[in-house]
């Protein structure tokens, strides 16, 4: 058989094609599989932290940032611990991006607060000298959409089966709930925050953008 198929080059190829093809399914798909399950301790985001990422894609924050660290010791040495694919089990979409005008940020949370982002956001060139990146005034503004992050949460979680309400995941249950949910987080971000105007718009029941993007960018450890 062996020596038929030498003198039918086209067979041969063939065949060395589904020996390698086989192997391939046999000992990589079952190990990327196992890689892209999530990484324990990544959870999805909350409520809050959706609408916070919906204004970062509104904003084009992903065409100048990236959200992937290489494993590079260049890149690591900067920001942190290379990404792991489980990391990103739960984004949809992913925001790796391919373009980094700014620095990466999948790490950001780790060592930036509340109110040096709130800073940055404001006016860049107060934390940043000579920082290229716009002020984003208008995010103290603008009220967030909670509503259209509720009903993200609930698709991805009937569609993909994202864990929410599942122990130590973040609690979802009915939209009034998930209300109550991310003003409680709001809170935590505006206290650390000292714009009066975003502080007097949460006494009001009110949860402005910048808020929400800074709890999604605090999420990003």
């Amino acid at each position: 058989m062996f020596s038929w198929l030498e003198k039918n080059p086209f067979f041969f190829a063939v065949g060395v094609f589904l020996v390698i093809a086989y192997a391939g399914v046999i000992e990589i798909l079952p190990d990327f599989v196992n890689r892209s399950r999530p990484v324990e301790g990544t959870k999805p985001y909350t409520v809050l932290q959706l609408a916070g990422k919906h204004v970062y894609i509104q904003e084009g924050c992903n065409n100048c940032h990236t959200q992937l660290i290489r494993p590079f010791k260049s890149e690591t040495d900067r920001y942190g611990m290379y990404s792991l694919s489980g990391e990103f089990a739960y984004d949809r979409p992913h925001l790796w991006g391919s373009k980094r005008t700014g620095p990466d940020l999948m790490r950001v949370g780790n060592y930036r607060t509340s109110d040096w982002h709130e800073n940055h956001m404001k006016e860049p060139v107060s934390v940043v000298p000579g920082s290229i990146m716009p002020a984003y005034k208008h995010l103290f503004n603008k009220n967030i959409d909670l509503a259209t992050a509720y009903g993200e949460a609930e698709t991805v979680k009937k569609v993909f089966g994202v864990p929410y309400d599942e122990p130590d995941m973040p609690k979802l249950g009915t939209f009034d709930e998930a209300k109550e949910q991310a003003k409680a987080e709001a809170m935590a971000v505006v206290e650390q925050m000292k714009d009066q105007e975003i502080k007097k718009a949460f006494e009001a029941g009110e949860i402005r953008e910048i808020v929400a993007l800074i709890a999604y960018l605090n999420s990003l450890k």
